[in-house]
């Protein structure tokens, strides 16, 4: 089978290499697109570099969940992953983990585990190296030291009324899901995946497989962690992806979402 990844790209050029040397790793039918937000800088060239095979749309437009929405709607696979341009996979063999999952046809979509990462070339931090041997970034044993460690256990709806979510970038979905069930909600801003994987996964309940290994490697940072007040905005877009849904959260199901990331602090994937 082939497997769609989309990354959406804007000004990457300083990260976006190890996505592409990541994707170009892997050892089954890959389509890989880009969706760039008409980078200024020197994106799209290192994409044609190192990528001539990449499917690439450069135009502006309304954010990451946009540009991803257009990779969809482009994407001819069979199933469909999401890797941010900084983002890179752990290992040349991850997408054919996801292929031999999605050999049985009743499978709508999986996931895995997730570890964060910050490049030793550019922060000075004390914490445990990234250390598997397999991955296709070069160099990437001493260059990148692990901070958090998600790791998301086995598959149940009813995970989500207690804080549960897959790490999205580790989740990959049959293209035929998203032409069922809908792209993301552009409304709902930095809780556009969530919301979208509330509604795949809990209110149309398709079935899915958890994959108990690292898929994907990603760089520390985000949106809607960045300041206090950008996750008090993002837990009213979490609430809202549950109205728009027509599901009931629990009083205490918001307060553990952000709670339930403690222990990915403390604990690091087994070498």
């Amino acid at each position: 089978m082939t497997i769609s990844i989309i990354t959406a790209t804007c000004n990457s050029a300083s990260t976006i290499a190890d996505c592409l040397a990541s994707v170009n790793s892997q050892e089954v039918p890959v389509e890989h697109l880009i969706v760039d937000g008409a980078s200024a800088d020197d994106t799209l060239a290192i994409i044609r570099r190192h990528s001539p095979a990449a499917r690439i749309l450069s135009e502006p437009d309304k954010g990451i969940y946009d540009a991803m929405n257009k990779g969809i709607a482009l994407a001819t696979g069979e199933a469909v992953g999401i890797l941010n341009s900084d983002d890179f996979y752990a290992d040349k063999d991850v997408l054919a983990r996801v292929a031999a999952v999605f050999a049985d046809p009743a499978v709508d979509a999986c996931y895995g585990d997730l570890v964060y990462v910050k490049d030793r070339s550019m922060f000075n931090v004390r914490c445990s190296t990234f250390t598997d041997d397999r991955s296709p970034v070069p160099g990437s044993r001493s260059r990148f030291q692990i901070i958090r460690y998600w790791k998301s256990g086995e598959f149940s709806p009813e995970k989500f009324y207690w804080g549960w979510m897959p790490p999205h970038p580790t989740f990959f979905v049959r293209r035929r899901v998203y032409e069922q069930y809908g792209l993301f909600n552009l409304a709902l801003g930095s809780a556009a995946d969530y919301e979208l994987m509330l509604r795949f996964l809990l209110k149309h309940r398709i079935r899915t497989v958890y994959i108990p290994q690292v898929l994907v490697t990603m760089r520390a940072g985000g949106v809607s962690n960045a300041s206090f007040g950008n996750r008090l905005r993002a837990n009213r877009m979490d609430r809202e992806a549950w109205r728009v849904n027509g599901l009931k959260p629990h009083p205490w199901t918001l307060f553990m979402k952000p709670v339930r990331k403690i222990p990915q602090w403390l604990t690091r994937p087994a070498v």
